[in-house]
């Protein structure tokens, strides 16, 4: 411009991708899995499908701005509200503070994974993705026990929870929830139905924990339930040949024998305990798509090397373990097409051998 000066604009700097600012309201951090519900009629139906009752207390596990929680408190008795970030918690109470919903509502700040969670009839939630495992087994180790969850998960995690024998996604994770509950897949929901969208689409579940628990013992069950999953398409007889394996059932066999504690009272007392369902928190699951059968066939090429030898010191056990195996038909099939029924019965096999895994 002639004559004068040149103004140069300064530019303001953006926010970081993962902390930005919606509505000039508080921003949301990607880090911590805030992924806030944006979707009206999204969160209608969630509430429809959850079957809330005029009496029912319900819990909610990371309300954020309260867009879903709203609508709980429209049909339930009451809510509490379960919120680790202390910004969401004071948002929440000023949104609902001097409505007529205000005394309806309790919100518990804290990590709802080590916090202990009061009575509640109803569990509904959109949770952080990355603590869906270990929240999944501490609400079915909850007591009293609840009547159902509707739980929204990054869809691969609740695909494998509804997977089916033969799936591609049947895994571990299947069979351990599906033994202590039904498991239903209500609707898929995409990225753009949140604020931020993250990276992946979703999925809303229902859990309803089964009444009565199966009469069995979670640890055993787990233990038996891991060794199979360990390399789910190979068959069982070649998994139970592994020396490993033999000479842990067999350090089992002789311990229990040597103490006694192979009898059915003393089992009895190991069933349906709460500790023994919070064993199954501790999982670790691989949420890969993929099945890496290539190296599967390698590690278990390496491994054929440490199966007992028919001179083996532990030939005799090895036997029984495969007469087992054989008694129920199991040495040809995989895990990865059993059905809870089969597994079920597989342990009982073991455990009136005298064989446990726990």
């Amino acid at each position: 411009m002639a004559g004068g000066k040149i103004q140069k604009k300064r530019h303001q700097q953006a926010p970081p991708p993962q902390q930005q600012r919606w509505g000039g309201g508080v921003p949301f951090e990607k880090s911590k899995g805030q992924h806030i519900l944006k979707n009206p009629m999204l969160v209608d139906t969630i509430v429809h499908k959850s079957g809330i009752k005029p009496t029912d207390v319900v819990l909610e596990i990371g309300p954020g701005t309260g867009n879903l929680t709203k609508k709980l408190l429209e049909v339930a008795k009451s809510v509490v509200a379960v919120e680790l970030d202390p910004r969401m918690v004071l948002e929440l109470n000023r949104r609902f503070q001097g409505t007529p919903h205000s005394n309806s509502l309790k919100v518990i700040q804290g990590d709802v994974l080590k916090c202990e969670l009061p009575y509640f009839d109803i569990c509904v939630a959109n949770i952080p993705y990355q603590i869906s495992s270990p929240l999944t087994f501490k609400l079915l180790a909850h007591r009293p026990a609840f009547r159902c969850a509707v739980i929204m998960f990054q869809r691969e995690f609740a695909m494998r929870l509804v997977a089916n024998p033969g799936d591609n996604l049947y895994c571990r994770l299947s069979v351990n929830t599906q033994l202590l509950a039904r498991i239903s897949h209500l609707l898929k929901v995409g990225r753009n139905n949140f604020r931020p969208p993250p990276k992946v689409d979703s999925s809303v579940v229902r859990i309803e924990p089964r009444r009565p628990l199966p009469p069995v013992s979670f640890k055993e069950w787990d233990g038996m339930v891991r060794l199979c999953f360990n390399r789910k398409n190979k068959t069982l007889g070649s998994i139970f040949k592994q020396k490993s394996v033999i000479s842990l059932l067999e350090k089992n066999y002789r311990t229990l024998q040597a103490l006694q504690l192979n009898n059915k009272s003393q089992l009895e007392e190991d069933k349906v305990s709460l500790e023994d369902v919070a064993v199954l928190a501790d999982m670790v699951e691989d949420l890969s798509m993929g099945n890496s059968e290539e190296k599967d066939d390698q590690e278990m090429e390496a491994e054929d090397m440490d199966m007992v030898g028919e001179d083996g010191n532990d030939t005799s056990f090895k036997a029984i373990v495969l007469g087992i195996l054989k008694q129920g038909d199991f040495a040809e099939k995989r895990a990865a097409k059993l059905t809870q029924v089969d597994f079920l019965y597989l342990l009982s096999l073991f455990n009136k051998a005298g064989i446990h895994f726990s």
